[in-house]
């Protein structure tokens, strides 16, 4: 299979289960974020040379996301709708689109490789914007305010060339 093809099936993979989840968690349908998941990391891990490598980022970027999100939830930023987990912590759909966002940084995100700076700028718009569109159909209780849009920012800012130095670290070891 060719690289364009790999990436292709990385981002049509990648969007399917971010709205599985999200529209999920907007419709009271908790499993299906967890559901679509299986499939879309049993694929993605078909298709990686380096499975171990690959697993770690995934489990690495899971336990990050849990701790970020529910950092965020416990200072009021957002609140996800239907916690399965007591508040403050996040709730499976949301670490999902953790592993899902993590399975992409080594295909259709591999450009981040070794810019941080661009990592660290993608993150900050592309990390609240994708929280935002999660409230706007209806997975959080309310929509972020500008304040926790900003902390969003800043937080996505850290995370993304974080967890993009995570997949160089597991890659190819």
């Amino acid at each position: 299979m060719n690289d364009l093809t790999r990436k292709a099936i990385n981002v049509v993979l990648f969007q399917a289960a971010w709205f599985a989840a999200v529209l999920g968690a907007a419709k009271e349908m908790l499993w299906l974020g967890p559901l679509a998941m299986l499939p879309t990391l049993a694929i993605h891990l078909a298709l990686q040379e380096d499975r171990k490598g690959e697993v770690k980022l995934l489990l690495a970027a899971g336990l990050l996301g849990f701790l970020f999100d529910s950092a965020f939830v416990a200072g009021g930023v957002f609140t996800p709708l239907r916690h399965l987990f007591p508040h403050p912590l996040s709730p499976p759909w949301m670490i999902c689109l953790w592993l899902n966002f993590a399975a992409t940084l080594n295909v259709s995100m591999a450009w981040l490789r070794d810019r941080y700076i661009l990592a660290a700028a993608f993150g900050a718009v592309g990390g609240p914007l994708a929280y935002y569109s999660g409230a706007k159909l209806g997975a959080t209780e309310a929509l972020p305010t500008t304040i926790g849009m900003l902390l969003l920012a800043i937080g996505w800012g850290v995370m993304t060339p974080l967890l993009v130095r995570l997949a160089a670290a597991f890659r190819g070891r």
